[in-house]
């Protein structure tokens, strides 16, 4: 018996229609992108697990898909190394090779291993596929792409604004109503060094990170079972529960955590970003959320991260500032900033919400109708005149029924078909018909292009 054909969890096929939506979401956020004089770049599927690992924090860590070194991949094991509290390190021996996680730890191998080719500050943008060995469920999978966004080799706020103006024009353009909510990881040291655990910053990022999934009760749960004390867990509700705009937020933190050198500085960079942002003038609903963390490890100031208003789904885009990122491949003290789209939840939300447009421009405009002979010569010959004015069609390639050609033409959703017959030939014209209407006319072939030209 035949093995029933399938695909690993988390991870989608994508036919035609749905390459076309996919198709309509990179291109709008490609333009954007080059509006902003960002360059493409592209890094390999696979990346070095030494690249990889102890960037992503331990749970990060854990996600990452690991490649089975090719050949003998147990060559230079020994029994020793197949006991459990080796696991590890066994992992490390007979996998060399990951697929990359994200695309900003790539981005600072290629700016380390290419900077003497760089003009810096480094403006890149890259749209490519990640993996992570995540539960698939809604919203959430194994195989999806991200498309960022990065400025590297300056530590101006101009770039903050910038991205923030990158994320109104992107979702405005696609149709969604977002919220952006923003925070800095100074302010998080500087709450975690106030309630005296700054030594377990990450342990409590990691756990308020998660308040709008689990709840407070929750989060303190997972604190308690990390160590912190029943008083600096008192200490931190009430400032995860700070309500009102955000330069009232952040006026209530310089009270609460003005002692914190680290987190007054986070503070002013927040209130440069926002006083710019304003200045400029934004549509964007923006929120200081001080629960958002972005569980990653190097993120070291403003964090974002973007939510649609009328889904329901997780995050749909999010980045930050990260110092020393290329510090860990030998380039130290280049600070970068980015965001990443995530394009597989954006299309989530398009589809949930009807908002890709009904002509997409990807469909053929017209199909000729096969109808052999001198006809089909015919046919062949007006075909090339149209798609030498960019205008895509196509062309039955068998002389088959009509009837056939027809519901071919209906299945594709092709709007026009085009028939040209001994009496067309003969005339110097064509029947158009619209496989909409169902009107079927008889023009002159040089009047084609008017009436297959997309109306907006």
């Amino acid at each position: 018996m035949a093995q029933k054909p399938s695909i690993p969890k988390g991870t989608r096929d994508f036919g035609p229609e749905e390459m076309i939506k996919r198709t309509y979401i990179f291109d709008t956020i490609k333009n954007v992108f080059h509006t902003y004089g960002f360059l493409p770049l592209e890094t390999p599927a696979m990346e070095n697990l030494s690249t990889l690992l102890g960037k992503y924090g331990d749970e990060g860590d854990k996600l990452l898909f690991k490649i089975l070194n090719s050949g003998d991949f147990f060559k230079g094991v020994d029994a020793a190394d197949l006991n459990e509290e080796k696991r590890n390190l066994l992992a490390t021996k007979i996998c060399e090779k990951g697929l990359r996680y994200d695309l900003t730890v790539p981005f600072a191998r290629y700016v380390v291993q290419h900077q003497s080719e760089i003009a810096f500050p480094f403006r890149r943008y890259q749209i490519q596929p990640v993996w992570r060995a995540d539960r698939p469920q809604k919203g959430r999978y194994r195989e999806f792409y991200q498309c960022d966004v990065d400025i590297i080799g300056s530590r101006s706020l101009v770039n903050e604004v910038e991205l923030i103006e990158i994320v109104s024009e992107v979702f405005r353009k696609l149709g969604i109503r977002i919220t952006l909510k923003m925070n800095n990881r100074k302010i998080l040291y500087g709450i975690a060094e106030t309630i005296g655990h700054a030594d377990k910053m990450i342990d409590i990022t990691v756990a308020i990170d998660k308040l709008e999934k689990i709840g407070l009760e929750a989060v303190e749960e997972e604190l308690s079972t990390k160590g912190i004390s029943e008083e600096s867990i008192a200490a931190l509700r009430p400032i995860l529960s700070l309500s009102g705009s955000y330069s009232e937020k952040l006026a209530a933190l310089r009270e609460i955590i003005g002692g914190s050198e680290t987190g007054v500085k986070g503070i002013e960079e927040m209130e440069t970003i926002f006083a710019l942002t304003e200045k400029i003038g934004t549509d964007l609903d923006i929120d200081l959320d001080l629960s958002l963390a972005r569980g990653l490890n190097y993120y070291t100031g403003a964090i974002f991260e973007v939510k649609a208003r009328d889904f329901a789904i997780g995050s749909i885009c999010g980045g930050g500032r990260y110092d020393d990122l290329t510090g860990i491949f030998g380039m130290p003290n280049v600070s970068g900033v980015g965001i990443s789209f995530g394009a597989d939840r954006i299309y989530d939300v398009m589809c949930g919400l009807n908002l890709f447009p009904t002509d997409s421009g990807m469909t053929a405009r017209a199909l000729f109708l096969n109808l052999g002979g001198e006809e089909l010569t015919a046919s062949l010959i007006e075909l090339k005149k149209l798609r030498s004015m960019g205008i895509p069609c196509e062309i039955y390639p068998d002389n088959a029924k009509m009837k056939k050609q027809m519901e071919y033409a209906n299945r594709r959703a092709i709007p026009y078909v085009i028939i040209i017959g001994s009496d067309e030939r003969a005339s110097g014209q064509v029947s158009l018909k619209n496989m909409v209407s169902g009107e079927q006319k008889t023009i002159p072939t040089d009047a084609l292009p008017e009436y297959l030209a997309v109306r907006e």
